[in-house]
C-alpha cells in the first residue's frame, strides 16, 4: 500500500475544473498526528480565490441545474464507483492527515461511497404536490385552475467540512447539492486537504462539469466571511464548533442566506439501574473512546445510577485501560491520536478542572506516550464528576468518559438537558416504558435506546437542537433544504 502524498506533497486548490496555485503562493504544513511529523504542505487560499471559486459555480448554475435528474444520478453513480475503487488510497490519506485508526478510515470511505449511491436514489424522490385549486374560496375562478408545487435547485452551496470525518461529512454536503442540481464550493478541514483533492477528481473524472464543484483551502475566518458574503452565494452547510457555526450564522443572516449547521454536543448517556450492564459498559467505552473522543456524537456524559455506579465506573475504569493506544496506521490500533498539540492542551485542563472538584480518575488522565511520537491522550475515566465540572459543560472532543452519578430517572433527565446543546442522547434499560418515556423528555436531535450516541444511518434524518444544529442532514432531507418549493398556477379555461 503506497502511503506516499499525491501531487508531489503540495496540495492546491481546485476550481473551475483544474488544480491551481493560490494567488498569495503561500502554503502551510500539513502535520501527521501519530507522528508529529510533516506530510506535505496545503494551499492557503486569499479571499479573492473564494471569490473566483464561486464566480466558476455561478457560471454554471443554469447548465448544472438544468441537466436531467437521470443525467446527475449517473454521475453520482460514478462518483461511488470511483471512491470504492480507490478506497485503499483515501483510507490511507485520512489516516495520515487526521490520525483516524485505519480500520475506521477505511469504513468512512465506504460510507462516502454509499451517501452517493442514496443522493442519486433519492432524486426521483424530489416531488412537489398538488392541490385541489377548487377548495379555495379565493381568488375567484379556481373551478378551472390546476395549482402544483416543483422544487428548483437554490443555488449556489458552500460547504464548510470537519476535521474528524473528512471525507464523509464532506461528501454529505457535496452529494445532496449536486444531486438537486446545485454547484458547490467546498472549504474542507486545512487538517486533510490531500482527501479533499483526491475527491474533486473522481468528481471530476465522473463527468462533474468544471465550475460545479470547487475546493478553497485556507483560514476560516476570512474565506469563510467571503463564502457567505458573495453575493452569488445561497446556502451555506456547516459541520463544526458550534462558536463557529454562531459566527456563519449571524453573516448568514444579514445576508438572508439559508444555512445548516451541524455543531458541537455533549451527548448523554443514561443507565438506568435494571440496564444490561455490560452491553451499557460497552456501548459507553465505544461512545466515548471510539476516534479518541473526536466524534460530535461523541458519549461525552456518562449518567450512572447509584445503585450500579461503582460497578459500572470499575468495569469501564478497566476497559479503558485495556484499549491499545498507537498510530492510525497500524492495524491493532484502538485508540489513536488526538488531532494536535492544542487538543492534549485542552484535555489536560479539562481534567484538571474536574480532579480540583473532587473527581476521582480511575483510569488514564494524561498524555500517552507512544513509539512514533505524535499527539496521543489515554483513554481517561473520571468518577463522581460534579455537575458543574468543566468536562461535563464544555465539549471535550477527546477520550474523557466522566461518570455522573444521580438517584432517579427524573434526575438524569434534569442533568442531561442541562447544557445548551442537544445533538444525541442515550438510554440503557430494560424497560420498554421508561425508555420511551425518557426519550420524549430528553431535548435532543436524536435518542437511541440500548444503542449508543455515537450512530448515525446516512440516509435518516440527523442534526442537533438548541446549541447543537440548524436543520437536518440525510439526503432527503438535505436536497430539501437545498431547493426552493415554486407553485405553479394553471388556468385551463383559456386554453
Amino acid at each position: 500500500m503506497s502511503t506516499e502524498m499525491p501531487h508531489d506533497g503540495r496540495a492546491t486548490l481546485f476550481l473551475n475544473g483544474e488544480r491551481r496555485e493560490p494567488t498569495g503562493r503561500e502554503y502551510r504544513p500539513v502535520i501527521d498526528p501519530s507522528t508529529g511529523r510533516t506530510l506535505g504542505e496545503a494551499a492557503v487560499g486569499t479571499v479573492a480565490d473564494a471569490r473566483a471559486a464561486i464566480d466558476a459555480a455561478a457560471a454554471v448554475e443554469e447548465s448544472w441545474g438544468a441537466t436531467p435528474g437521470h443525467r446527475r444520478a449517473a454521475i453520482l453513480r460514478t462518483v461511488a464507483e470511483r471512491i470504492r475503487a480507490d478506497r485503499e488510497t483515501l483510507a490511507t490519506l485520512i489516516a495520515r492527515e487526521v490520525g483516524k485508526p485505519i480500520g475506521d478510515a477505511r469504513a468512512e470511505v465506504d460510507r462516502a461511497s454509499g451517501v452517493f449511491e442514496f443522493a442519486a436514489e433519492e432524486i426521483r424522490q424530489l416531488v412537489g404536490e398538488t392541490y385541489p385549486a377548487d377548495a379555495y374560496e379565493r381568488p375567484p375562478g379556481n373551478e378551472t385552475r390546476f395549482l402544483f408545487t416543483v422544487r428548483d435547485p437554490i443555488g449556489v452551496v458552500v460547504a464548510i467540512g470537519p476535521f474528524n470525518f473528512p471525507l464523509n461529512l464532506l461528501c454529505h454536503k457535496i452529494a445532496p447539492a449536486l444531486a438537486v442540481g446545485n454547484p458547490v464550493v467546498a472549504k474542507p478541514t486545512s487538517n486533510a486537504p490531500f482527501t479533499a483533492l483526491r475527491l474533486a477528481e473522481h468528481l471530476h473524472a465522473a463527468g462533474v462539469p468544471a465550475g460545479a464543484f470547487n475546493v478553497v483551502l485556507g483560514p476560516g475566518g476570512a474565506l469563510g466571511t467571503a463564502l457567505v458574503e458573495h453575493p452569488r452565494t445561497r446556502l451555506v452547510t456547516f459541520t463544526g464548533s458550534t462558536e463557529v457555526g454562531q459566527r456563519l450564522a449571524e453573516t448568514a443572516g444579514r445576508h438572508a442566506k439559508r444555512i445548516l449547521l451541524e455543531m458541537g454536543g455533549m451527548d448523554p448517556v443514561i443507565v438506568l439501574e435494571d440496564a444490561d450492564l455490560s452491553a451499557a459498559v460497552a456501548a459507553a467505552a465505544r461512545g466515548a473512546f471510539l476516534y479518541s473522543g473526536q466524534v460530535c456524537t461523541a458519549s461525552k456524559r456518562l449518567l450512572v445510577q447509584e445503585s450500579i455506579a461503582d460497578r459500572f465506573a470499575r468495569a469501564l475504569g478497566e476497559r479503558a485501560r485495556g484499549l491499545r493506544v498507537g498510530g492510525a496506521m497500524e492495524a491493532s490500533t484502538e485508540v489513536g491520536p488526538v488531532i494536535d498539540r492544542a487538543a492534549i492542551d485542552r484535555l489536560v485542563a479539562l481534567v484538571d478542572d474536574a480532579r480540583g472538584r473532587s473527581a476521582t480518575v480511575l483510569a488514564g488522565g494524561g498524555p500517552a506516550s507512544a513509539p512514533a511520537g505524535g499527539f496521543y491522550f489515554a483513554p481517561t475515566v473520571l468518577d463522581r464528576v460534579p455537575e458543574d465540572a468543566r468536562v461535563v459543560r464544555e465539549e471535550p472532543f477527546g477520550p474523557l468518559a466522566p461518570i455522573v452519578r444521580f438517584s432517579t430517572p427524573e434526575d438524569a433527565v434534569r442533568i442531561a438537558n442541562s447544557t445548551p446543546y442537544g445533538l444525541q442522547a442515550a438510554v440503557y434499560t430494560s424497560r420498554l416504558a421508561t425508555a420511551f418515556s425518557l426519550a420524549r423528555r430528553l431535548r435532543a436531535g436524536g435518542v437511541h435506546v440500548n444503542d449508543p450516541t455515537n450512530i448515525r444511518w446516512d440516509a435518516l434524518p440527523f442534526g442537533g437542537i438548541k446549541a447543537s444544529g440548524l436543520g437536518r442532514e440525510g439526503l432527503r432531507w438535505a436536497m430539501q433544504e437545498m431547493t426552493e418549493v415554486k407553485l405553479i398556477s394553471v388556468n385551463y379555461a383559456g386554453a
